[in-house]
């Protein structure tokens, strides 16, 4: 070294040394962040495809969970369609049976028909004949001694030979 050239003391060295030592950490630093960058952008790509993955097989349980729901649901309808048909057929089925077994049971047969049919018209007859024998005659009891006494037709013409004899009403 010359005498003209500025000594270096060892606290300037120190001081060199260290600036030498924290600019080769410096560069380490740059270059472990400039890895991490990197791995974050591989971890970035990593993270989406698992999350794809994931969300792919999860949408393919959903759709086989969903399948197996709308297969339970069909075999429920087809069940409650069944139990609906056959409700409604048992239904149907009392409901014009009771009906029909209370209608023969409470009103009369064909030959009952016939045979009160029969009767009426004798009764009819029978009817008809007492009314032209005096069927139609007015009955009352009349007076303090409720004797019988009958309604007579006062424009009709007497009969008898003491003229005690009247027409009745309505004959």
């Amino acid at each position: 070294m010359s005498d003209h050239a500025p000594t270096v003391d060892d606290s300037t060295m120190k001081f060199g040394l260290l600036m030498e030592s924290a600019q080769a950490h410096q560069k380490l630093a740059e270059t472990h962040l400039e890895e991490l960058r990197a791995h974050t952008r591989d971890l970035d790509g990593v993270v989406r495809d698992e999350i794809r993955r994931t969300l792919i097989e999860e949408l393919r349980t959903l759709t086989a969970e969903t399948k197996r729901a709308t297969e339970s649901l069909r075999k429920v309808r087809r069940s409650a369609t069944v139990r609906v048909g056959l409700w409604s057929i048992a239904i149907a089925v009392l409901c014009t049976g009771i009906p029909t077994a209370v209608m023969r049971w409470a009103l009369p047969s064909r030959s009952e028909i016939s045979t009160l049919q029969a009767r009426r018209d004798e009764l009819a007859a029978s009817i008809a004949m007492l009314e032209r024998r005096g069927g139609r005659i007015e009955w009352r009891r009349c007076g303090e001694a409720t004797r019988l006494c009958i309604r007579v037709d006062r424009k009709a013409p007497i009969y008898g030979e003491n003229a005690d004899f009247y027409v009745v009403a309505g004959y």
